[in-house]
């Protein structure tokens, strides 16, 4: 996986069924115009923020649940490729009319992975991030990930991504730099971590917290941890 396409949308709560055949309805399609892996989770724990949080992102209502998915593609040309053929493509665009959510509210962009290191394995859960990061600080915070990623594996999560937004575009209500606040000197990173199950995802974050190499330093962490949004999601598609 050499490109990612992440997307962060609110569904009505009662159309949960309606929205997973909706993605499986639009699958093949995605995998015809190249994607190699297209995954949807379902907001399970996602909690409130004070600076900023997922629900806030795309300003969700009560009735409404965070989703949080990704496609894969094996490069960018192969994403931007797919993008055209989804433009012109007469089958998307009748699922694109029948969405069972508030499309001008889902936030997405094109980010390229500056770390993907995984171990294998079905995955039962994700956790889901999005940051913003000083541009000046992509190589301090690639250092700062991959030791959290090697941590993490330590205590069962089967695969950590770190993606440094590459095609994130401005919308008219709702996108991934107002999400996070973003300052204009700061790049969007949208981050997830692969676990076999939410009972291993728990154990594991409670070892990982208790870590003494991993307590919070203010001064040298390479961002602004307090707008940084994240959440705890089942899968409702993994193909």
């Amino acid at each position: 996986m050499n490109y990612v396409e992440g997307f962060v949308a609110a569904v009505p709560a009662a159309n949960k069924e309606a929205y997973r055949r909706h993605i499986q309805e639009a699958f093949p399609l995605f995998k015809q115009f190249g994607a190699t892996r297209m995954v949807e989770c379902w907001g399970d724990d996602v909690p409130l923020g004070e600076i900023t949080d997922f629900k806030g992102a795309v300003k969700a209502q009560d009735d409404e649940v965070v989703v949080f998915s990704w496609l894969e593609y094996p490069s960018k040309a192969a994403r931007d490729a797919a993008h055209e053929k989804i433009m012109s493509d007469p089958h998307m665009k009748q699922i694109g009319a029948a969405m069972p959510f508030d499309g001008k509210r889902m936030i997405f962009g094109g980010f390229a992975p500056i770390l993907d290191e995984a171990s294998g394995g079905a995955m039962g859960y994700t956790d889901g991030f999005v940051l913003a990061v000083p541009s000046v600080n992509k190589e301090a915070y690639r250092a700062v990930a991959s030791k959290m990623a090697a941590m993490l594996k330590d205590y069962g999560a089967i695969r950590v991504v770190e993606a440094w937004a590459d095609d994130v575009p401005e919308g008219k209500i709702t996108d991934f730099k107002h999400a996070v606040k973003a300052k204009e000197d700061e790049v969007v990173v949208y981050s997830w971590v692969e676990w076999p199950s939410k009972e291993i995802r728990d154990e594991g974050w409670q070892k990982f917290m208790a870590d003494a190499r991993m307590q919070p330093d203010k001064e040298t962490m390479p961002f602004d941890g307090q707008r940084m949004i994240h959440g705890g999601f089942s899968p409702l598609h993994d193909a």
